[in-house]
């Protein structure tokens, strides 16, 4: 079968708009496979060239390949040059100062390159860094620099193949609660809009000058602000094993570590340095299993007290530990790790204000915050949403997202998060204890919080919304026996127990206080379900017999899974 002459109409006028010789070419190869048959390339053109690769909240991220629903330098070019016309056009700003940083994947320095001398010409003041670093280091320098807006390049903890290109607004751009934060509605419509009326991107100007370098001052400055945190007086002896998952962070992530005075930090030599291809991991994402096995390894070997785990660009933060209840390492779950976060904040660094977590997070930072005598929050999924909760003091979601410092960096942030991990295990190590012995501790005290989730991957994106139809029509009357009090969905406007704006889910919770919240995933093609059961913790109760409890619960969570799967037709 031959390529359609409509798409190759497209296909050949897009080629002949790229700037980028490498994608060029391998169009050129793609249309020869195509009309010489090959069903493959048929499926893969096609798609490429199916519409424009979306930008919204998230800005842009996609698999690197020519076409306009690929990441490419063209796409990229557009989506720089609509940036800045939405600046200085439906904002009327005189001279935005924009930022722009990068990671170390492929493609990601040409493409901030490409993106500043864009921006540069168009009107904007642009400093790029001089070399790659981590996602919060532009989140801080958009804070820092009283930036109009931030750009970094990166897909995050995508596969080798993608990259990405997330937006900040600061300055001039935002309100107040809003500067250095994620673009949220209309701003992501209107910046789409714009980047939709560029036109040929051969004909956008390029700056051969006007771009200034940010060097290593704006590293040390947020080296310095995230540093000051840690208590002084604090314990310091702990033994930590890092992975910075072949990513950007270990760099920035030891002289954090070593200038607070944890000096004990072995890094994972495989994973240390910045490699774009990721060869020890299939999928570089501390919480995918298996990811953190090397690190484990040596955790073991070296009888260590913690392993810390960063994404490839350090905006997120894992640890894993040594569990007694089961005589082996695991990772602690993000809602472990948010608790642990926030009640080492209120506890032990007097922190007041709003204690914020995702709807799909777990309930224990409320009880946290309740006891403090403290506000909790719960938003829309995203740091985009969750950093904007007024008066924030910490914010975290469940995806291992933490806001331990917003005023400082206000987006969850991995690096400034390890220090607060560091500094927890070794409070733990002195008091006789661990991170696990201090769950243990908070159960007793407000109630065994368990979470888990189900992710059900569709080929087919129907899917997804079949099952949440399936879910609104003919929803569970019980959860794992409990009847179901609350039925919401969250579809339909203001949720009145949370004050939430309209989102896609159902949230549901039965009397017994298991809750379910089910909704599409935002980058992903699965339907996500966010698990959680509430088992109370007898006074008195020992380490084994809490233990117990938590694999009881492990047990009503596995089973919990199960009638989901039935409900949503996942069998």
């Amino acid at each position: 079968m031959s390529v359609d002459s409509t798409l190759r109409s497209r296909a050949e006028t897009w080629q002949r708009d790229d700037p980028d010789p490498a994608t060029r070419a391998a169009l050129e190869s793609l249309l020869e496979q195509a009309g010489a048959g090959s069903s493959e390339a048929q499926d893969e053109l096609a798609d490429a060239f199916s519409a424009d690769l979306q930008f919204g909240t998230a800005g842009l991220r996609g698999t690197m390949a020519p076409g306009p629903n690929r990441m490419n330098l063209a796409v990229v070019s557009r989506a720089a040059r609509g940036l800045a016309d939405h600046l200085r056009e439906d904002l009327d700003l005189d001279r935005p100062r924009v930022v722009i940083g990068y990671d170390a994947r492929h493609n990601s320095h040409d493409f901030a390159r490409r993106s500043a001398e864009i921006m540069a010409a168009a009107g904007c003041q642009v400093q790029l860094f001089e070399r790659f670093g981590p996602t919060p280091l532009v989140a801080y320098a958009v804070r820092h620099l009283d930036a109009d807006a931030g750009i970094v390049v990166t897909a995050s903890h995508n596969p080798p193949a993608d990259n990405g290109y997330k937006v900040y607004l600061g300055g001039r751009a935002a309100e107040p609660e809003g500067r250095g934060v994620q673009i949220v509605p209309p701003s992501d419509a209107q910046i789409a809009a714009r980047i939709a009326a560029v036109g040929p991107v051969r004909e956008i100007p390029l700056a051969d000058s006007g771009v200034e370098l940010l060097g290593e001052q704006l590293r040390e400055d947020y080296l310095a602000a995230i540093s000051a945190l840690p208590d002084p007086e604090g314990p310091r002896e702990v033994r930590i094993v890092h992975t910075a998952m072949h990513g950007v962070g270990t760099q920035t992530a030891l002289a954090a570590f070593h200038r607070t005075g944890f000096t004990e930090v072995h890094p994972v030599a495989k994973q240390a340095d910045p490699d774009p291809d990721f060869p020890t991991v299939a999928f570089p994402n501390p919480e995918e299993p298996g990811a953190i096995d090397l690190a484990l390894e040596l955790a073991r070997t070296l009888e260590a007290d913690v392993v810390i785990a960063h994404d490839p660009d350090a905006d997120r933060c894992a640890a894993a530990v040594l569990d007694p209840h089961r005589g082996d390492w695991r990772m602690l779950t993000g809602d472990e790790l948010g608790v642990l976060l926030g009640d080492h904040l209120v506890r032990r660094h007097g922190y007041r204000g709003v204690l914020a977590r995702s709807i799909v997070s777990s309930r224990w930072l409320d009880a946290i915050a309740e006891s403090a005598g403290l506000e909790a929050a719960a938003t829309l999924t995203g740091f985009k949403w969750i950093t904007r909760a007024p008066r924030i003091a910490f914010g975290y979601e469940e995806a291992i997202g933490y806001c331990v410092l917003p005023e400082v960096v206000r987006d969850k942030d991995g690096l400034s998060a390890a220090l607060m991990v560091a500094e927890m295990a070794a409070l733990a190590r002195a008091e006789g204890t661990t991170l696990i012995g201090r769950l243990d501790e908070l159960a007793a005290e407000h109630g065994l919080f368990s979470t888990a989730q189900l992710s059900i991957r569709v080929e087919d994106l129907s899917l997804i919304g079949a099952m949440m139809e399936r879910l609104r029509a003919a929803p569970p009357a019980a959860l794992l026996g409990s009847p179901v009090a609350t039925n919401q969905d969250l579809s339909q406007g203001s949720v009145a127990t949370t004050g939430l704006p309209p989102t896609e889910g159902v949230l549901l919770r039965s009397e017994d206080d298991t809750r379910v919240v089910v909704r599409p995933s935002g980058t992903e093609p699965k339907l996500k379900c966010y698990l959680e059961v509430v088992t109370d913790v007898p006074a008195g109760a020992t380490a084994a017999e809490t233990g117990a409890l938590r694999h009881r619960a492990e047990e009503r969570l596995g089973a919990l899974k199960d009638e989901l799967r039935q409900v949503l037709g996942a069998d």
